[in-house]
């Protein structure tokens, strides 16, 4: 961080670079999931059906830990964005706000991740 509260131009491009990454896992994630989804509920499984049949699976955990991986870091570098442009917030605050907030994602994320698979 700059003396004036502005990431290095290295730091930028490094949120740049895992923006972009994170998005492309998310497309592949929120595909597979829905698809996944839709097959299943065509099929007539119920939630329960589905529970028991993804329940232990390290196939299906691995594959939801990346979903939630790539939420908390895509999540709070576009909140970051937006709240650095519309509120000109800069600074420390914002960037252990955004941390903070990507923390309590991949907690919670993690959490759904390790109950499912329990």
């Amino acid at each position: 961080m700059t003396s004036d509260g502005e990431l290095s131009v290295r730091a930028q491009v490094l949120l740049w670079t895992a923006q972009r990454a994170s998005a492309a896992v998310l497309a592949a994630c929120v595909l597979v999931h829905l698809l996944t989804m839709i097959y299943a509920v065509q099929g007539g499984l119920t939630a329960a059906e589905i529970l028991s049949r993804t329940r232990g699976s390290v196939g299906w955990a691995a594959f939801y830990a990346l979903f939630v991986a790539a939420v908390a870091i895509h999540a709070p570098i576009g909140l970051r964005t937006v709240l650095s442009e519309t509120f000109q917030w800069r600074g420390r605050a914002l960037e252990a706000t955004v941390l903070m907030i990507g923390i309590v994602l991949a907690v919670l994320g993690f959490r759904a991740v390790y109950a499912v698979f329990i």
